[in-house]
Formats: C-alpha cells, sequence, structure tokens
C-alpha cells in the first residue's frame, strides 16, 4: 500500500523554495559553525604556542592578562552569533518553511 503521504513530501522536496531553505540554512550553519571553531581553535592555538602574548598584563600594573578579556569575548562572540542565528531562523527561515508547508497542500 502506497504512503498518502509520500505525494506531499514529494511536492515539499521539489519546490524551489524548499531547495532555497536547505542550501541557505545549510551554508548559514556551517559558515557560523566554521568561524566559532577557528575562533576557538586560534586562542588555543595561541595558548599552547605563544602563551606568553595571553599573559601579559592588560595594562602596566594589571593584575588581569590579556587572556582573560580576549577568552570573555570569544564566548560573548560565540553566545552572539548563536542569537543571530536564532532570530534568522525565527524570522526567515520559520517563515519560508511555513510558506512551502502551505504550498505543498495545494
Amino acid at each position: 500500500m502506497p504512503d498518502p503521504h509520500a505525494e506531499h513530501y514529494r511536492r515539499i522536496r521539489q519546490n524551489p523554495k524548499f531547495i532555497e531553505l536547505t542550501r541557505t540554512r545549510s551554508r548559514t550553519s556551517w559558515l557560523l559553525s566554521a568561524l566559532v571553531l577557528a575562533g576557538y581553535f586560534l586562542f588555543m592555538g595561541v595558548a599552547a604556542m605563544r602563551p606568553e602574548l595571553l599573559q601579559q598584563p592588560l595594562y602596566p600594573g594589571s593584575h588581569l592578562s590579556m587572556g582573560i578579556p580576549l577568552g570573555t569575548l570569544l564566548l560573548l562572540t560565540t553566545w552572539l552569533l548563536t542569537g543571530w542565528y536564532v532570530h534568522r531562523a525565527n524570522k526567515h527561515f520559520d517563515r519560508l518553511g511555513d510558506s512551502i508547508i502551505t504550498e505543498s497542500q495545494v
């Protein structure tokens, strides 16, 4: 017995908007993943190869090293990128997905 939903799923997969949605979402996810991983690998690479750069005082006489604000900036950047992706997904990707579903039900 054929699946009653097969035709519905086929229409969705062949919809040009669905193809655009999957490509855009995938490209965005890979780009953000690469940015975050590059930032963390760069930070860890500097910590492993040139730790004296992160151990420098923030300013003369400071007890804080450069590593503290740089690590904090890395975490903050990761959170902001995640927030941007969630906002984009909720505003753009979800709206496009809803229109695809609506079109496929015709």
